[in-house]
């Protein structure tokens, strides 16, 4: 019987690593839904008081989480931030919140090794396609996605 209580210790230990993270979006008002997040509509924006709970809308899978405890994020609504911490149901329980002031390599930084399909399927890395002045990767997300 001990021994059982003590695996299930650990594996319930193992589930909370498994839902640590960072996400990254904008601070939100949490009465946004997603759809309304994605079309960046102003009532997300809105500053409804200090009863309001405060939110991040992660776009990359459009997703709204609320964050818990929200005193990182007061005064940061519109932002675009960095959020680290554990992910219960839908809320975040935030260990850190960072501003995002840069995306991307800073200009004349070199690109790490990578490889990804591109829109053909075939695999692309740094080698496959410098040309002969360098390499400029831009990529574009479609907003319909």
């Amino acid at each position: 019987m001990p021994l059982l209580f003590v695996v299930g210790q650990a594996l319930m230990g193992q589930n909370d690593l498994a839902n640590s993270g960072s996400w990254s979006g904008v601070i939100v008002n949490s009465s946004c839904t997603p759809d309304e997040a994605f079309a960046e509509a102003a009532k997300c924006l809105e500053n409804l008081g200090p009863a309001v709970k405060l939110a991040l809308y992660d776009d990359t899978i459009r997703a709204v989480y609320t964050l818990d405890p929200q005193d990182q994020a007061v005064g940061h609504l519109g932002d675009s931030v960095t959020v680290e911490g554990t992910l219960q149901n839908n809320t975040i329980q935030v260990a850190s919140l960072k501003m995002l002031t840069a995306i991307g390599l800073d200009v004349g930084q070199k690109a790490p090794a990578f490889s990804a399909h591109d829109q053909f399927g075939r695999e692309q890395n740094l080698g496959t396609l410098k040309g002969p002045k360098g390499t400029v990767l831009l990529f574009f997300r479609s907003a319909d996605w």
